[in-house]
């Protein structure tokens, strides 16, 4: 068969292609040890599971609406509204949210909504690996701004200015940072407004997948600020907060009715709705106990602490603490140009092979995120598994001569 052109550009996902090797490995008796996926390791909440059985035996086996579920929605606007408090310009209501299958496809639903044929993408790298590919799917341009570790992986307003042109229609900020655990301050978001202030033509996408694996201040969105209210569409879900990546619920909101109305349109016509069993998960996520958010993101923060002593004990690598998700990104180019048993690395991709062979430990290239002298370490895994992992890479590392 022929494949399309749009779909043959793509580029296949370098995280789920190592955690593919991983697989594979592992079933030939290798001890690999996985720091690749940014999935929890936790289970699902107890009452979640509950939810989802009680929906199966009460047969929510049939299309649900478009947008989702009326009372998952209300619920997710009443979570937002609650989140955002006395910051928030306009409440949201449930008519302003979509349900899709998972904070991806939320993401493309928007992308492909706001940007057509030749229009430009600003995307501050290093970025989530997906952005540019659906920017693809769109036919737009992504508009790739290198942030440095030097100002904490932030875009500035002062780079935003200079990217923007005739052609720009999108922003996409993700906050807390995939992959670089990076979180935007008040202070930086308010310069960056000013500077969209001046683009009413510019719509804003804020990724806030990671918004409650937090270690430092209170989540700032780019939902609170009333000049920007009805251009910005906010991305959430349950995944990473509740550890249901496999539900596949994610939501954007949004007060502009033409937008939602568009999308509704395309997930009409892409899918129907997302699966009715796990959106009644997720509105038992909303609305029961959320202790174990908590207790989730706690758990981050010790494995935080950890991960960055343990990788500050590594010669060679600079290290930037994160501020939120669970990802460590330091740079690697000190090694660059050094061999060990006649392999050398060269680059950040050569870096993350040599790990995965010599040290049994596989992690991203920073190539994949737009940052070259980087790889991205998961640590969304046991104390136990990242206290052994930086072994190996210590000393794997520690041979490159």
């Amino acid at each position: 068969m022929q494949i399309s052109k749009r779909i043959d550009s793509l580029a296949e996902s370098q995280t789920l292609q190592i955690a593919a090797r991983c697989q594979q490995l592992r079933a030939e008796g290798v001890d690999v040890i996985g720091l690749s996926l940014g999935e929890p390791d936790f289970p699902a909440p107890a009452h979640v599971k509950e939810a989802a059985k009680a929906a199966v035996d009460n047969d929510f086996s049939h299309y649900g609406p478009v947008p989702g579920f009326p009372s998952l929605r209300e619920a997710i606007a009443k979570t937002l509204n609650e989140e955002l408090g006395e910051r928030n310009p306009q409440a949201f209501n449930a008519n302003e949210i979509v349900v899709s299958v998972g904070a991806k496809h939320c993401l493309c639903n928007a992308i492909e909504t706001l940007v057509g044929p030749g229009d430009e993408v600003i995307l501050p790298t290093p970025c989530w690996v997906s952005y540019v590919e659906m920017v693809k799917l769109a036919e737009g341009k992504s508009v790739l701004v290198r942030t440095t570790m030097e100002n904490n992986f932030c875009l500035t307003a002062e780079q935003l200015e200079a990217a923007i042109t005739p052609r720009t229609r999108l922003l996409v900020l993700c906050t807390p940072n995939n992959p670089t655990g990076s979180v935007y301050s008040h202070e930086r978001l308010v310069e960056i407004v000013r500077v969209l202030e001046k683009h009413p033509e510019i719509s804003v996408i804020s990724d806030e997948i990671y918004e409650h694996i937090l270690y430092t201040g209170q989540h700032e969105s780019l939902g609170q600020f009333a000049s920007l209210k009805d251009r910005v569409v906010i991305i959430n879900g349950v995944s990473k907060s509740h550890a249901m990546t496999g539900y596949r619920i994610g939501w954007l909101a949004c007060h502009d009715k033409g937008f939602i109305s568009a999308v509704k349109r395309l997930q009409g016509q892409q899918c129907t709705c997302a699966t009715t069993i796990a959106q009644k998960a997720a509105e038992a996520a909303y609305t029961g106990d959320r202790t174990c958010v908590e207790t989730m993101r706690q758990a981050f923060e010790r494995r935080r602490d950890l991960i960055v002593r343990l990788a500050r004990e590594i010669d060679g690598l600079k290290v930037l603490e994160p501020q939120g998700a669970f990802y460590l990104f330091p740079d690697v180019s000190s090694f660059f140009g050094k061999s060990h048993n006649g392999f050398t690395v060269h680059n950040a991709n050569e870096v993350v092979e040599y790990l995965l062979n010599e040290a049994h430990v596989a992690c991203v290239s920073g190539s994949a995120f737009g940052e070259d002298n980087c790889i991205r370490l998961s640590y969304a895994t046991s104390e136990d598994l990242i206290i052994e992992a930086m072994r190996r890479i210590k000393e794997a590392l520690g041979k490159l001569k």
